[in-house]
Formats: C-alpha cells, structure tokens, sequence
C-alpha cells in the first residue's frame, strides 16, 4: 500500500521539522513549499497572494465574507471568491499527489482532501504552549516581544481556514489517526513513533467506516 502522510500542527510545535524527519526515515517526498510551487504554476497567481491565503483567516466573519465575493473578471464566470480560488487549487494540487505518488503532506487541509483514499495517515502536532514559545524564539527567530501574538495569530488562522473549508473542526481527535505532544518528546523520537505507528497501524477499508 502506498505511504501517505498528513501533518496538521500548531505554530510552533514542530510540525513541519517532523514531517521532513519522517519523510527522510522513510525515503518519501516532503510537500511543503512544493505545494505552493505546483500552485503557482497551476493558478498563474503570485507565491505571495497563495502563501498568504491561510493567514487571511485570522478573522473567521471577514474570512467568511471575503469567500463569498467574486475575485475579479478572470474568475466571474465562476463566481469565485479568491480565497476559494486559492483553496481549489491547492485542493487539486493535493489531490493530485494523494492520486499519483507518496509522501508527507504539511499542513493546507491535507487530511480532508484525501479523506476517502485508501492508506492514509492523519497526524496533529501540537505542545504545551510555553515550549511553543520557546522554539519560535530559539528556533525559528520570531521576536520574543511579539511571539506569543505571532502563536496565537497563526493558530486562529489555521483554525477558522481549515473550520471553514472542511466544515471540520481543527484540532478535533476524531480528524485523525494520532496525536503527539511534543513538550514531552524529542522531534527525532516523535519522528521514529510516527514511522512505527505507519508500519503497524491497521488500514481499515474505506468503505468499512460507519456514515456520520
């Protein structure tokens, strides 16, 4: 059966640091940056308006109106909003590798895209949120004035996008096969359960899981 492997996370939790551990155990392609690529290349629309698309979520009423204007002449026909037009691209981008290859997917509502192919595995990442803090400054450099907004900002953002364009909750247990706390585990350690937890899980079939 064919590895695939979706990384949901918090800012700051690691997330995507073990996604590319677990690809590199594995020997499978990692999507991150790449997703944004395809997009570009796909839409014509500039790296910047695609990368930008989840942070404009950080309020869920104006994200909500926003995605129900049509984005100007080239998308009228459709009656398309940007933020869906963003939304559909990376989904057929996505899509697109689900079908065709392997790999650790980050982020951009992965899980719910390939919700009904067989072999997938749905991860969250998150950590207590003093340690989130700590790797943001240590790690990824964010100003220690502002990181805890900067945490908070990106985590709402990331909520209400994938609340509004699932109709699912972001975070909720149930969206996923495991969740790991990295305040007590390392990233290397927390990349070698997720690779044990993909070589043992049981892979139920689709068409076996009960209707909700």
């Amino acid at each position: 059966m064919r590895k695939l492997v979706t990384i949901s996370r918090e800012y700051g939790s690691g997330g995507r640091l073990i996604g590319r551990l677990v690809a590199e155990k594995m020997g499978l392609p990692f999507y991150d940056r790449e997703i944004i690529d395809m997009a570009v290349e796909k839409s014509g629309l500039s790296h910047e308006v695609i990368e930008t698309a989840e942070l404009r979520a950080k309020s869920s009423i104006s994200y909500s109106l926003a995605s129900v204007m049509p984005f100007g002449e080239m998308f009228s026909t459709e009656a398309m909003s940007i933020n869906e037009k963003l939304f559909m691209t990376q989904f057929d981008v996505i899509r697109q590798i689900g079908e065709t290859d392997e790999g650790v997917i980050i982020g951009r509502c992965a899980d719910y895209v390939l919700r009904d192919l067989p072999g997938v595995t749905n991860i969250f990442i998150y950590a207590e949120f003093e340690d989130r803090v700590k790797r943001c400054v240590e790690s990824y450099g964010d100003d220690p004035a502002t990181v805890e907004t900067k945490i908070r900002d990106y985590d709402k953002a990331r909520a209400n996008y994938y609340n509004f364009h699932t109709s699912q909750k972001w975070g909720q247990y149930s969206n996923y096969n495991l969740a790991l706390n990295t305040s007590y585990i390392s990233d290397e350690k927390a990349a070698d359960l997720i690779v044990e937890f993909m070589n043992t899980r049981i892979y139920k079939d689709q068409a076996e899981k009960p209707e909700v």
